[in-house]
Parts: structure tokens; sequence; C-alpha cells
């Protein structure tokens, strides 16, 4: 920073007098050498007129993700690298953006008792400036002077001198109770435990209410609704992934990644930009969750009698979990198509896909509920390709077949922090239908004894429970014991006890030799994992 405090709010060491010098009228001769005057929060005319890089990155971030409909994860490396940002700025631009986006609802609430007018009607700028602001203060290890400092330098630079005045006065308003004080006068005449957690844990009140009767489907306690909230507020750490048989994790080890805790071939990296591994940038290691890793190892370990050379990921864009179920279809001269909808995403599958051999996969693009028809025009790997020639139209082809399911996405706030705002009760139902298809569709080309996961990113009990027991309505498939088969992926022990993810599901009879029919529900808060359903199963 060219300011008197750095970026954690410290004063510079540089700043003051000693190298003072005056002339004969008693000025200071060149004050620039001698860094910038340290004004106090009492005078605001004085204050920043310009902003500073790495705020004006998290405001540009917030910016984008209002008026853009950007993805936080998506933009804010750009933005990053836009403005050259060191890795330490980086990492404070990174907390300031995505912490101020999770705690949105929180700082909202508090900022409507400190403005003299309807959220609403603030200029969404300044009420970005002020969301801004009101982390550095309640949620950031940022002394009050700085965090007020450098929000109105920020607000002078990019919206004006006359908001600038107002974000100051609200700020110090805001700067005037901590954290702890704000929610005891926010909460004091609360007497539901939804609408106070909704507050607490910044979610809307309605994304509460679904996760605490998400707990109750999947076989845990209700109350622990408090740790999962807090939990999605967490900053997540980046699991990596090796892809078997083709990636490494030693680069990675060696720049202080440590070894995952739930299943082999996994790492945890926190620091910094992960584009500084080759191995990353190669594709041979990937960012990949935990929990995504899991329900792909599982789908690849369960046990099948017959052929097992044709695999199928039905949804695969943007390529995370098709990269994994290659490189184990590869270890096994197993083939794999990979078809998505949307063209811009079968080319991120292509790309997930490079370092697998060209002639073990296949990257479509088409609505994966006319799977069947669109399987007969496409140029397939050969062991496949020759099936569909052999069976026809009416053949049942593939033998492991993945449908991670358009879902509502509440599995993943706290990766994706802007979601939880943009979100609605009515997304989750607009999504049934195509995930019941989806998975129909998936059923109508596995062959008998073939097995379908279906899998999604949120715990939802209609997108998970509910779906499954309509797939199970039709008589083509049988419920197998996926909480043993993901436990056989895990490493040893750690799935066990309270960390167990299976759910029985009432009045579904286990498959013939299985002792149980179950589905896995995984938990930021329980395995440090996106909130992952899957359900694997079994073609009769």
């Amino acid at each position: 920073m060219s300011d008197n405090f750095n970026r954690r709010g410290q004063r510079n060491e540089n700043s003051g007098g000693k190298n003072s010098r005056r002339n004969a009228q008693g000025r200071e001769r060149n004050r620039k050498s001698q860094g910038r005057r340290d004004f106090s929060a009492s005078a605001p005319s004085a204050r920043r007129r310009v902003a500073d890089p790495d705020r004006l990155v998290a405001f540009e971030v917030m910016q984008a993700v209002d008026n853009q409909d950007s993805y936080a994860n998506l933009v804010l490396p750009q933005t990053i690298r836009k403005h050259r940002l060191d890795r330490r700025d980086a990492a404070f631009a990174t907390e300031l953006a995505y912490g101020t986006l999770r705690e949105r609802g929180t700082y909202d609430a508090i900022l409507s008792r400190c403005l003299d007018r309807p959220l609403e009607k603030t200029d969404p700028k300044i009420l970005n400036a002020l969301r801004l602001g009101a982390h550095q203060i309640l949620g950031m290890r940022v002394p009050n002077h700085a965090a007020l400092n450098q929000t109105v330098g920020l607000a002078r630079g990019v919206i004006g001198a006359g908001p600038s005045t107002m974000v100051n006065a609200v700020l110090r308003r805001v700067s005037e109770k901590s954290r702890e004080e704000w929610m005891d006068e926010l909460t004091a005449d609360l007497t539901d435990d939804i609408k106070r957690m909704s507050i607490e844990e910044s979610h809307p009140v309605w994304i509460v209410r679904a996760f605490r009767q998400a707990l109750a489907a999947h076989g845990r306690v209700p109350t622990e609704i408090q740790d999962l909230l807090a939990a999605d507020n967490e900053s997540p750490s980046v699991h990596l992934v090796a892809l078997p048989g083709i990636g490494d994790l030693g680069e990675a080890l060696d720049n202080d990644a440590v070894p995952g805790q739930l299943v082999e071939g996994s790492a945890v990296y926190s620091h910094g930009d992960l584009g500084r591994l080759e191995s990353v940038r190669s594709g041979r290691v990937r960012a990949q969750d935990v929990g995504s890793q899991l329900v792909a190892r599982a789908l690849a370990g369960v046990g099948i009698e017959g052929s097992d050379q044709a695999w199928l990921d039905l949804c695969a864009g943007p390529g995370g979990k098709a990269a994994l179920m290659g490189a184990l279809a590869v270890e096994r001269n197993a083939e794999l198509v990979a078809n998505e909808s949307a063209k811009h995403r079968a080319d991120l599958v292509s790309h997930a896909l490079e370092p697998l051999p060209k002639s073990a996969f296949t990257v479509m693009t088409g609505d994966g509920r006319k799977i069947r028809e669109n399987i007969m025009d496409a140029d397939l790997p050969e062991n496949i390709g020759l099936a569909v020639e052999a069976f026809g139209e009416d053949g049942d082809v593939f033998d492991r077949v993945m449908v991670d399911a358009p879902c509502s996405g509440l599995g993943a706030l706290r990766r994706r922090p802007e979601a939880r705002w943009r979100k609605k009760p009515g997304d989750v139902a607009d999504l049934l239908p195509l995930q019941l298809e989806l998975t129909q569709a998936a059923i109508s080309v596995t062959r008998p004894g073939g097995v379908i996961a279906y899998v999604t990113c949120s715990p939802h009990p209609a997108e998970t429970q509910n779906i499954l027991l309509d797939v199970l309505d039709g008589g083509e498939v049988e419920l197998l014991d996926t909480a043993a088969a993901v436990r056989s992926v895990a490493l040893p022990g750690v799935l066990e006890g309270d960390a167990d993810p299976g759910t029985a599901v009432p009045g579904v009879e286990p498959a013939e030799g299985q002792e149980a029919a179950t589905t896995v529900q995984l938990w930021p808060h329980v395995h440090g994992t996106d909130a992952m359903f899957m359900a694997l199963l079994r073609k009769k």
C-alpha cells in the first residue's frame, strides 16, 4: 500500500518526521518522500482519495456479481491478475470479497440500522462499499481506523466525494459496536430460531429451514444446523486430486500441501495460486472437492458382474468427475463417453480430459435426456462404438453411468458465496423433472447388472431422497449399499461412527447380495466436503 497503513491496517515504519527538513519559513520540504500523513478518523475530508488495489479488486468482484451475474470464483482470479496483486494482497482481496459475499445478509441487517434510508433505495455501489467496510470492521482483523480510511478512499476513487462522506458516517456507526453487540441487538426480540440463525449465520430463512429438514431426512440431528451454517461460512480448503496412473502429488506436497484425510490420492492446498504448480497447469493434478472424488471413486469401485468396459458421464461439465473417472477407466482398459448439453461446458470437459489417451474417451455435446439416440451418431471410442453397432437402438450399452444431475447447488454454498443470495425456493422445484428424466435416460442405456450413480451437490430432500423414490418406483433398478461402497474407497476408519454418511431409506429393501440399501450424504461440518448426495443403483 502507498498509505501510512499496510494492508492489515498497521502503520508503516518509514512515515514520520525523522527526516523532516524545513525551510526558512518553517515549512517542510520534500514531503512526498516522507510518506503520507496519518489522518485520524475524525478528519474525513483528508482521507485517501484513491482506491487501494486489493480493496478495489474486492469491490470490482462485488460489482460483477451484482451487475453481470458473474461467479466470484471465476471473476476474482481475472481481477487479481488485472491489478497485478502480489500473493499477500491477493489473499487479502480474496478474503475480503468472499467473506463479504458470504456474510452479506448479516451486514445488510446491521447496515439497515445505520442508514437513514432503506437498503433497496441505496445506490448499489455505495451499498457494496459499505458491505466491504463492514466486513473489515466486524469480520477481519483490520483496525477500525484503517477500515474507515481505506473504504472511504475506495468510495472517493470509484464513486465520488459526496458518497464517500456518507460511507464514512455509516461505517463510523457500524464501528461503534462489536459484532457480538450487533448480534444481541438484532436478535433481541426474535423468538423464531430459524430467523435468528438466518441473521447470525447469514443464510436466507428458506435455506436454513431446508437444511434443518435435510439433516433429519439424512439421519443427522436437526440441532446440528448451527454447525452446518457456520461451516458454510468458513473459507474452504482447496482439495487436490492426482489423476490415477497419470498425475503425482509430489510437487504439491513439496509446496506445503498436506495429504488428504478422506481419500487416497488427494491433498489439501492452502498456500496461494494453484497456477504456480506445473502439475496443475498440465491437468495431471486437479482442484476437486474431496466429496466429488469420493463419489467418482465409489462408482468406479463398486463390484459388478460381467463386462466393465463402457462408462458414461451423462452430465459431465465442467469435467472434474469425468477426468477422475476417465483415468480410473484407463487403468482397467475401459473407455469413457462424457456428455454435456452446453457447448462451452463441453469444451471445459475436453480440456479436463486432455491428459488421458485420446483413444480412451469421447466428449459429446447433447441433451442427456436424448442420450440413447445421440450415441447412435456419435464418434465413440472403439469398443463402445462396436457395442452400439452390435446392439443397435434397442441395446443397453454402458456398464457404469454417472448422473451428476443439475441441481440447486445448495451443498456448495461455501465455495460459491454469492449463490445463497441468488437461489429461490422455486429453483428446486423447477429442477426436479429434469433430474428424474436424466436418471431415467441413464437407466435406459445401462445394461442389466450395470450401475448408475445418482449424484447431486445438494442435501435438499426433494432433490435427493424424493427423486430416488420416484426412480425406484419405476421398477427397473434397485438401491445398493451406497455407504459401504463409499467407505470402501475412503481411507480406513474415517467414515465410521458419527462420521458415517450412510442413511437407510425407509421401505426400500436391500438388493440381492447386499446387507443394506443406503444412500450417502456428505456434510461440510462433519466431513469437510461439499454437501454431496449419492445413491448407487443397479439395473435389474
